[in-house]
Order: C-alpha cells, then structure tokens, then sequence
C-alpha cells in the first residue's frame, strides 16, 4: 500500500504566511482564520487567551504560526471564548 505523502499546513500554501493569500481554498480560510484570531486576540496575552478558551496555548500559537490547521472544536472555542466570528465562508 502506498504511503500518503503528508498534509502541507496551512503555511506552506501562502507565500508569505499570513501577509499573502493562498491560492489554495482551505489555505486561505486557514489564513484568514488565523488573522481573524490575531485581531481578536488584540493585546491579550496568548496564555489568557487559552485559559478561557479551555486550550492548549501552543494550539493557539500553532494556529496563528500556520503550523496547524484549526479543528473544528477548537474554532468554536475560541469564537465563543473571544465573542467573536473568526471563521467566514
């Protein structure tokens, strides 16, 4: 059985992550994503921003690093932690 070679993150589809968009989908939404979550984060410490999101805080970093794709769980504990839509479609 041949091997799945592994999934690009979300970084490795946007030239200059998160200053240039990707032109793949999901790339793009996770860009977005991610700049929705730094300016809802504002000032906030990341730490704080992950204690009352129930988080592990390098989830966060990752997420905004473009090191991971967000999850679903993960989304909607950050929008409903930060009162705010981070994800549009």
């Amino acid at each position: 059985m041949a091997r799945k070679s592994p999934r690009s993150t979300p970084a490795m589809l946007s030239p200059e992550w998160p200053d240039d968009p990707s032109t793949d989908p999901a790339g793009e939404a996770a860009r977005r994503f991610a700049l929705n979550l730094k300016a809802a984060i504002g000032d906030r410490a990341v730490r704080e921003v992950s204690r009352a999101a129930d988080l592990d805080e390098g989830t966060i970093r990752k997420i905004l690093l473009g090191q991971s794709w967000p999850d679903l769980r993960t989304i909607w504990k950050l929008e409903s932690s930060l009162d705010a839509q981070l994800y549009f479609r």
